[in-house]
């Protein structure tokens, strides 16, 4: 588990690290650079991993996007959270396939079901609907599945 000079190597620290939860290539890479490993070694190490399916983008996004969607997030908002973890387009795109189909996930319940635990009417005045309307579009709903929401309650 250690170098020769009593070091952890990348693999030991990327290891360590995936024991605790999935990270994104692009995660993992950060998390290793912070600890001054050289960018070849990082690479090769990184590789390797996904190489044995120790690491997966794949894995990673589905297992993001299920964690999110019990928080009651959107889509947009885990889009945007899954770009800025490094996921690319293609794998973002099938990784969301995927829990669509595997969950049956219907966003314009998800979206009525958030709105349902934080508030228990649509609002009387405009004010209060605006109110409502800016929490489920900050939690990643678009237009129609706020109206949607909205019309539910």
């Amino acid at each position: 588990m250690f170098s020769s000079a009593g070091e952890l190597t990348p693999r030991d620290v990327a290891i360590q690290l995936l024991a605790r939860r999935e990270y994104s290539r692009a995660e993992l890479a950060r998390k290793l650079q912070q600890k001054s490993f050289q960018s070849d070694d990082i690479a090769d190490c990184l590789d390797t991993l996904i190489e044995q399916q120790l690491q997966s983008d794949e894995r990673f996004a589905e297992s993001f996007i299920r964690s999110r969607i019990l928080r009651g997030q959107g889509v947009i908002r885990i889009k945007g959270e899954l770009r800025q973890r490094g996921v690319d387009q293609e794998t973002l795109r099938s990784a969301f396939a995927a829990v669509e189909e595997h969950e049956a996930i219907d966003w314009f319940e998800l979206a009525r079901d958030t709105l349902a635990r934080r508030f228990t009417t649509p609002g009387e005045t405009p004010k209060e609907r605006a109110k409502r309307e800016r929490f489920l579009a900050a939690r990643g709903f678009d237009f129609e599945q706020i109206r949607y929401a909205l019309s539910c309650l």
